[in-house]
């Protein structure tokens, strides 16, 4: 049996929906986040010396890294689906997009957190001027621009069809789903990404991703 190891407002709800989608047995074990620091509990380095969500138990065999998650879970319990013939175009669209998520469009959207709770947290009167000036310096000179480029092209390629791999639904999309609805959370879509929106829309309808969600439990980012 398959377990997740699933923190609260984490990537790994978005394990959850891909097991629903494939309709492959699992258990979900449940860790809370520190209500002050926003850190996973030192409970999870039982799992996974990194101390992370996602990971997966199957059997004798630990998992981590949502991609890698993706990728172990479509080999040993896909059986061909929600990924494309290997070969085709959609394939390299799959691939493409498979990495994307983690290795482009994360990063500068949880840089863009960290920064904006520094700026946000208790300090003495005269550090918080300066710390708002770094933060905003760093934001105005290169988040905001990184993340509306990579938010930009994500938009335009949903323009050349309906799912990021192609015409057909996949895993890609399943991996694409949290930095979405991150960045439609944290800095807004805004009116000119309504393919984004969309996306998120129909994501949010499937019935494989609400059953995830009572699975998981309350997910923040559902509603964004």
């Amino acid at each position: 049996m398959i377990t997740v190891h699933h923190l609260n407002n984490s990537r790994s709800q978005r394990v959850l929906w891909l097991l629903e989608e494939l309709g492959v047995p699992y258990e979900v074990q449940h860790y809370q986040r520190d209500a002050s620091t926003y850190r996973a509990p030192a409970a999870l380095r039982a799992v996974h010396p990194l101390g992370k969500s996602p990971v997966i138990s199957d059997g004798g065999v630990v998992v981590a890294e949502t991609g890698a998650i993706i990728e172990y879970l479509l080999e040993t319990h896909g059986a061909g689906r929600l990924r494309p013939a290997p070969g085709t175009p959609e394939a390299r669209r799959y691939s493409y997009w498979l990495h994307f998520a983690e290795g482009s469009l994360m990063p500068p959207l949880v840089m863009r957190l960290v920064l904006d709770r520094v700026a946000s947290a208790p300090m003495p009167f005269f550090v918080r001027p300066v710390a708002k000036g770094i933060v905003a310096r760093v934001r105005g000179s290169y988040l905001d621009e990184t993340i509306g480029t990579s938010l930009d092209f994500a938009e335009s390629e949903l323009a050349r069809s309906e799912w990021f791999a192609g015409a057909a639904f996949s895993a890609a999309d399943v991996q694409m789903s949290f930095p979405v609805e991150a960045a439609a959370a944290r800095v807004g879509l805004g009116e000119g990404r309504p393919r984004l929106a969309a996306f998120l829309a129909r994501i949010h309808a499937r019935p494989a991703y609400r059953r995830a969600l009572e699975r998981g439990g309350p997910y923040a980012y559902a509603s964004a």
